[in-house]
Formats: structure tokens, sequence, C-alpha cells
């Protein structure tokens, strides 16, 4: 079956502002064209170059660009550059200005220190987004608006402005200072506030204010961040209802980690897009793995497809960046276009190598793209893969933010179950279980620790009606003002789940007890009658109501009860009273894909990225440094390199493969 949206994307970020020298754009636009490119991406981080002072616009030399790209019929994704904001902006604002948590106003010498959340500053990004929009919304060559980039990035500003707006935001969230103050528990060491012109905000760091005021705070810079990208696509949507909407959608940057599921649900961004960046080597694979997590955890459950709008060039390892490029296909990814198309000759990013050389020569990594352009061609029409998971993975921004008191955040709990699926070839997807329809038949909830109503109903409606959920360690432990629950412990889950979690204990000094003379944050965890060795800083004492207990800690003093099973409902809710590890729900995860009629992977040896593309095409990638033998019955053909096999066949290291059955 031939997919509707078929086609792959291949092509380069591409800067002709750094120079906009006409001859030089001609040149590169014919080695992109000769290397089979069909898309550019540009426009990011290059404001004034299209408004270089207030109301002054100048956009015929990129006129020129778009038109000869468009001879060439490469595509383009034009960014719209809403971040960093000009220098002529910050100086006709000031409040636009950044300040750090001691209150120094920080010149804008890096990208992204503006604060986004400024009125001033969503004025002019809204007025140069109407104006950009409505100019390219017609163009032959346009195939989508881009919308910022790594949002997630930059700092935090702490101003006065923006304390007074977080003001605004707590006035309308809790209508009153009693409910602020109940919610904030703000008669703790003193802290009550007799006025909202009392609040202040806190530093940064874990200890630099109560956990409930820095959840509200982070809550509060996420709606901004989301509030200020959702105005700039409705203004695109108006302007060019039919254009696709993407971006590089770096929502989990450690500096402004905000809540990407707002805009994930919403339905407006068509194409949601990542930088992929799995490093240099060609011979290890946690790189590729964390970039992929990165393209589920962007994707969340939208069924469009996902564009790479950034890919690695750099000093990639020969042959790795086109291994990269066919892992990503698994996952539903339409686009590979490498950062960057030329070596820059100038400001911070001047030594990031790109497929041309200062002098605007071609490397081996234009050489490299070329390869993947012509293969990607031979095997365009089945793609992209459209993902078909029976298991979910519930992410929560509020838990990442609570988490950050946990020695294991909730997203290396999320990724650790990811993993799972990875190593088993296995569709998954990352989603938030409020806003989900959960129609899969196994949910897993990672260290989610801020629990709602309403995703607490739809978990306990999910086992009632036959779902099976498997819950962790830092899960249902705070509500949504990020307090602790004064009841029985999963909070509003405790009897879906027949536990009592009591509390939590140390490792290192029951270790001190240790039957098995274990030390530091070492485990032994028993599970049918297999003993699996782990660490966790942490467990929890789980006391059994009604559940059954079918994993054990048994190294310590004593046997605890550490995973239980319960029945409620038509459905089944598991307990780990552990933060998810591979080694200690690998065991469960099989036999729960073999009881619930779970669709598994293709049967491929390990160090086989494999998926069942339809019922006659199959795409393997051997990401080891062996020859790898495929199992198969019959006649089978090569679409990417043109011959017949006959029953099994050999991948050869780091190779891919696209077999067709005969």
């Amino acid at each position: 079956m031939i997919n509707g949206n078929a086609q792959l994307y291949v092509g380069a970020n591409y800067h002709p502002h750094d120079d906009k020298n006409t001859e030089k754009i001609k040149s590169d636009i014919e080695l992109m064209k000769a290397a089979g490119f069909s898309v550019v991406r540009m426009g990011h981080l290059a404001w004034d170059s299209y408004e270089p002072s207030e109301g002054i616009f100048d956009f015929g030399w990129f006129d020129a660009v778009m038109d000869e790209l468009n001879k060439a019929g490469i595509k383009v994704i034009l960014d719209i550059a809403i971040r960093p904001a000009p220098i002529w902006l910050h100086q006709k604002f000031p409040s636009i200005d950044v300040v750090d948590a001691n209150g120094n106003v920080q010149y804008p010498n890096h990208r992204y220190m503006d604060d986004v959340g400024d009125p001033n500053y969503q004025k002019y990004a809204l007025r140069f987004t109407d104006v950009i929009s409505k100019r390219y919304a017609k163009h032959p060559a346009l195939l989508a608006f881009g919308f910022d980039n790594e949002s997630g990035d930059g700092p935090i500003s702490y101003s006065e402005t923006v304390r007074q707006r977080f003001i605004t935001w707590l006035q309308s969230k809790y209508s009153n200072l009693d409910n602020l103050n109940n919610a904030w528990a703000t008669h703790r060491w003193s802290r009550r506030l007799n006025g909202f012109d009392e609040v202040g905000l806190p530093s940064t760091g874990q200890k630099n204010g109560a956990p409930e005021k820095i959840l509200d705070f982070h809550s509060f810079v996420s709606d901004e961040v989301n509030g200020i990208l959702l105005k700039v696509i409705d203004v695109v949507n108006t302007n060019a209802p039919n254009v696709h909407t993407n971006t590089n959608a770096w929502y989990y940057s450690p500096m402004k980690y905000f809540d990407y599921s707002r805009i994930a649900y919403s339905g407006k961004m068509t194409r949601h897009g990542c930088g992929f960046y799995p490093g240099n080597s060609l011979i290890t694979n946690y790189g590729v793995m964390n970039s992929a997590f990165g393209i589920s955890r962007i994707q969340f459950e939208s069924e469009n497809p996902f564009w790479c709008n950034e890919f690695t060039t750099m000093t990639a390892a020969p042959n790795s960046i086109r291994k990269s490029a066919y892992a990503t296909l698994m996952y539903g990814n339409q686009m590979v276009c490498g950062w960057t198309w030329q070596s820059m000759w100038a400001g911070e990013e001047q030594y990031l190598e790109g497929m041309l050389d200062w002098d605007g020569v071609p490397n081996r990594k234009y050489d490299e793209y070329k390869q993947i352009a012509t293969e990607f061609k031979k095997i365009e029409k089945y793609f992209p893969y459209q993902l078909n998971a029976e298991v979910g993975l519930a992410f929560s921004f509020p838990s990442q933010i609570a988490s950050a008191s946990f020695p294991e955040q909730h997203e290396n709990q999320l990724q650790a179950c990811w993993d799972l699926f990875y190593y088993r070839n296995m569709d998954s997807r990352i989603l938030e279980i409020s806003e989900s329809v959960l129609n899969y038949k196994l949910l897993v909830v990672p260290g989610v620790a801020v629990m709602d109503e309403r995703t607490a109903n739809k978990i306990r409606d999910f086992v009632k009606n036959g779902g099976t959920v498997i819950m962790t360690a830092n899960s249902a432990i705070v509500d949504t003002t990020g307090q602790v629950f004064a009841t029985t412990h999963p909070g509003m889950l405790s009897d879906v789940f027949g536990i009592r979690v009591a509390g939590f204990e140390e490792t290192e000094p029951m270790n001190e007890i240790s039957r098995k003379s274990c030390q530091g944050k070492k485990l032994e965890f028993t599970y049918q009658g297999k003993a699996i060795d782990t660490e966790s800083a942490r467990f929890d004492i789980v006391e059994p109501k009604g559940a059954e207990v079918i994993g054990k800690l048994t190294s310590l003093d004593k046997d605890y009860p550490i995973m239980t099973s319960n029945k409620y409902g038509k459905g089944r809710a598991i307990y780990i009273g552990l933060p998810a590890k591979g080694e200690v729900l690998g065991d469960l995860i099989d036999e729960l894909i073999a009881e619930l009629v779970i669709k598994k992977g293709p049967d491929v040896p390990t160090g086989v990225m494999a998926r069942q593309i339809d019922e006659k095409h199959f795409l393997y990638l051997n990401v080891s440094g062996e020859p790898k033998e495929i199992k198969m019955n019959g006649q089978s053909r090569s679409i990417l390199f043109d011959k017949d096999y006959s029953g099994n066949f050999t991948i050869t290291p780091y190779e891919p493969e696209f077999i067709e059955i005969k």
C-alpha cells in the first residue's frame, strides 16, 4: 500500500543572508539540485535580515532566492524567526531584556535572550509574522512556515515586568489570596502573603522557593511560551490557511522546559519537527536512540509525518549520517534536512562544519547527503511510515518540574520505558493522559508525580474497561498544586492498584543490613524466581491491600514487596516501587506482550533495527559492527540495492536494507 503523503525530503539548512551574493546563491542551488535535494530550510535566527530597522523591510534579495529555488524544484521551509529579537527592538523596549535571578539585566549577547511574554515583544513579533507570511504565503516554492527555533532554550527572565505578569497569572488561577496561600502552603516558614503585590519570583535551583511556587512559576513560563507560539500560528493560518506549519521543537531544553503537549494536541502544528543530533560516532547507538526518543516526545500522538528539519553534519563519522537517516524512518520521519549547508564564516557557530567547506567546495558530507537523497528516491513511495502503537507511555510536564526533587527525573523514567520498545523494534506512543483517548492495550505511567482528577479518572476507566497499566515509583505523589497527597498513595488511585505506598527508604543506609552484602545503591530484585541485579537511590515501601505480590527486593534484611498486580474491573493495574529500569521491567513487558497479544516487531538478531512498513515491505538497519543474517522464507527483492534474495539474507555492518516480499 502506498502512503498518500508519499515523499521523502532531503536537503539542507541554508543561510543566504550571510552575504546575499547572487552568484554564490545560484551556485549553491545548482549544487543542491545536483545532489537531488528537495528542500531547504531558511530564515531561522534572521529577523533583522528582513527588518534591519523598525518598520523598514527588505525582502527583495530574498524574493530572488525563493524564485531561484522554485526554478530548481526545491521546496522551502521558511522560518518566521521571532527569536532572537533584533537589537533595535531591545533598544526600543528594554523590558524585553532578560534579567537574571540576582536582578542583573543581561545584554542580549547570545540568541534566545528575549522575554517572549513581554507585550511589546509580542506586538512586534506578531507584526513581523503578519508581514512575512503575507508576502510568501502563495509563493510556489513554499512548503511550510516554521515558527521560532528551539523554543524551550534560552534563559528565563526574572524582571519586574515578569513578576507583574506572574501576579496577573496567579490572580486568574487562584481568584483570591486565601486560595493562593493554601496552594503555596505559606503558613510554612512564615511566608503568608497579605497582598498579591507581595508575590516574589523563585530563584533558579531546587531549594530557592517552595516546590508549589516553583511548579506554578514554570507553568506560568510555559503558558507564555505556548501563548506566543499559538498566536504566531494563528496569524499564519489566517494569511496562509493551506500551508504546513512546522517548528524545531526542542521544548525539553533544561533552560526553559515548557509543556509542548498543548501545541501537540492543538492540531495546529501540522508537521512537528526537531534537530536530530546523535553525535559523531558510527559505531555507538546511544546518540541515535536519544535523538529518536526526541522524535517520539515531540510527535506525541500525531499521525502526520514528522520532519527532522535539522540533521547532523559537523564531524560525523563517514556513513553515520546515512545510518541515522534510515533509523529515523522507523519513527515516522519524512525529512532529513542537514545542519548546515556551508561551514559558516562568522559568529558563534563558525566552527560547526557543513556540507561545503568555508570556500564553498563540497566535502564528504555533501556526498553522503547526495547518497541519502538518491537512495530515498528509490523507496519514498512507501513512506513516511505510519506507526501502529498498542503501547502508550505517559508524559507529564508538571511531573517533570516536580521530579526535580527526586533522584530520578520523570523524563529519565520515560526514556527507560521507551528504550524497552526500541530494543524490541516495536512502536510506542508518548502521550499526555489528560488529552489522550488511550486507545492502547498497555499504558505505562513512569514517575508521573503530579496527579490531577482528570488523569486519575482516565487511568481508572482505562483499567476498569479492560486495559493494563504499569505505574512506577514517584507516581501520584503530589496534587496539582505540588503538595503531597495527605491521602493514601498512590494518590487518587490506591484502590485501583490495591496497595498502600507508605513512603520510601534510601537504599544506601538500608544496605548496611543487606543479607547479600550489597553496597551503595545496588539491590537484588526477584521476579518469577529470577534474581536480577539493579540499583536505585530509593525504593517504595509497598503494602498490598488486595493486590498480588509478583516481585520482591531480596537483598536487604528481609524480603520487601516491590511489584504488585491488582485486578480492577476488567483490567489489571501493576505497581513497581522502583524507578523504571530495563532490567526490572524487561521480563514483565515480554509477558504482557504475549498475554495482551501486542504485535511484536520483526524477528531480527540483536543489533538490527526493523519495521514492517506494510504487508509486503520491511525496512532493516544493521546498527552493529557485525554482519547480521535476516530470517526470510521464500523469495524477496531488495528495492534499495536492486537484487533478489532466496531465503535468508545478510546485512553488512551499519547498512540499511529495504525488502519487498514476493
